[in-house]
C-alpha cells in the first residue's frame, strides 16, 4: 500500500487528511483517546499547535510519530485493517533534496525497528514500512494539474508554506533545478507580525486562528478596526512576496505563476486584483500528498510491468 504524506511545519497532510503538526507528550495516559498515539511507553496528543522551526526534521522523533498517526488515519479511512506493509511517498524541497534525501529515508524507514507497533485512538497497529520514496515538493503538487498548464512553455510554481515559500520554474513541463529558491517568507511570520500590529494599533490580543479567518475572507466577530489592519497586513505581505520573487529572478509579469500550499487561498484574495500577473491557485492543501501518491503509483505500476515483461 502506498501512502503519501506531506510533512509540513504547520500541518501534516495525507491524501484524505490534514492535521496540525504539534505534539504534546504525556508520561501517563491522557483523559481522552482522541488524536492520541501511544509509542514506546509515551503518549502523544497530535494536532496541538504546530512544530517549532527546526532546520532538520530528523532531529527528534516528532515527525516520525506524526507519520505513524497519519498512517493510522489513512488505514482507517481506507478500511485496510491495523496490519499493513507500507510504501511511504514523501517530499522535500528541491533546494535541499539531494542533501536530505538519504537521511529522510533512513529516518522514516528505521529498518531495525520493523515492524512498528503503536496504538492510535486506542487501536493497536503493527506496520512494516517497506520502502520510502522521496519526491520534490511543489512539482508533485501540480502533477495532477499539468494538463491545465501544458501549453505554457514556462510556469513559476510558488508553494506558500508555514515557514518558507518554496519557488521554482518549470520549463516544458519539467522542473528547472537551477531556479529553485526557498524564501523565509512563510505565513506564520506574517501572522505573528499581524498580531503584533493589531496589539499596537487596536490594543487587542487576537489569535492566529482569527487572523487566518479574516485573511481568508471568512466571517469573524472581532473589532472592525482589527479586521482592517489584518487585511492591510495581508496585502502588504503579498506585495512583499511579489518583490522577493522578482529579486530572486522570478518575473511574475512575464511568466505565469501557480500558487499552492497553506497560504494560497488568502494570496488569491489579496492578489486577485493584480493585473500584471497571470496566475492560478491550487487551494487543495493536500495537493502535495496526493501528487506523491500519483507518482509513486505510476512508478510501482511501471516496475510491475517490467517484471512481467521479463517474466
Amino acid at each position: 500500500m502506498i501512502i503519501g504524506i506531506d510533512h509540513g511545519y504547520g500541518m501534516v497532510k495525507t491524501k484524505n487528511f490534514a492535521f496540525s503538526s504539534g505534539l504534546t507528550e504525556y508520561d501517563h495516559e491522557p483523559y481522552t483517546t482522541k488524536n492520541v498515539i501511544q509509542f514506546k511507553d509515551k503518549y502523544y496528543v497530535c494536532g496541538s499547535g504546530r512544530q517549532s522551526l527546526i532546520r532538520d526534521k530528523t532531529k527528534d522523533d516528532s515527525y516520525y510519530i506524526l507519520t505513524l498517526a497519519a498512517i493510522a488515519k489513512e488505514l482507517e479511512i481506507r478500511k485496510s485493517g491495523n496490519r499493513a506493509s507500507i510504501t511511504l511517498a514523501v517530499g522535500l524541497p528541491l533546494t535541499s533534496f539531494g542533501r536530505d534525501k538519504a537521511k529522510f529515508i533512513q529516518y522514516l524507514k528505521r529498518s531495525s525497528f520493523q515492524p512498528v507497533r503503536f496504538s492510535y485512538e486506542g487501536r493497536e497497529y503493527r506496520i512494516t514500512i517497506e520502502n520510502v520514496l522521496v519526491y520534490p515538493q511543489g512539482y508533485s503538487a501540480v502533477i495532477d494539474y499539468l494538463g491545465k498548464i501544458k501549453n505554457e512553455p514556462s510556469v513559476i510554481i510558488c508553494d506558500v508554506g508555514s515557514w518558507t515559500v518554496d519557488v521554482m520554474r518549470m520549463d516544458n513541463g519539467m522542473p528547472n533545478a537551477e531556479t529553485c529558491r526557498s524564501l523565509e517568507l512563510g505565513v506564520i511570520r506574517m501572522i505573528e507580525e499581524t498580531q503584533e500590529q493589531v496589539r499596537r494599533s487596536a490594543g487587542l490580543s487576537i489569535t492566529a486562528a482569527q487572523v487566518e479567518q479574516v485573511l481568508n475572507g471568512l466571517s469573524c466577530s472581532i473589532d472592525e478596526n482589527a479586521k482592517r489592519i489584518i487585511m492591510e497586513q495581508g496585502k502588504s505581505y503579498v506585495d512583499k512576496l511579489l518583490r522577493n520573487l522578482l529579486e530572486s529572478g522570478f518575473d511574475t509579469a512575464a511568466v505565469p505563476v501557480v500558487f499552492l500550499g497553506g497560504g494560497a487561498s488568502f494570496v488569491k484574495l489579496h492578489f486577485g486584483k493584480n493585473k500584471t500577473c497571470s496566475m492560478s491557485i491550487i487551494t487543495d492543501i493536500c495537493a502535495n500528498a496526493k501528487g506523491f501518491e500519483t507518482i509513486a503509483n505510476a512508478y510501482q505500476t511501471s516496475e510491475e510491468e517490467k517484471k512481467l515483461s521479463h517474466g
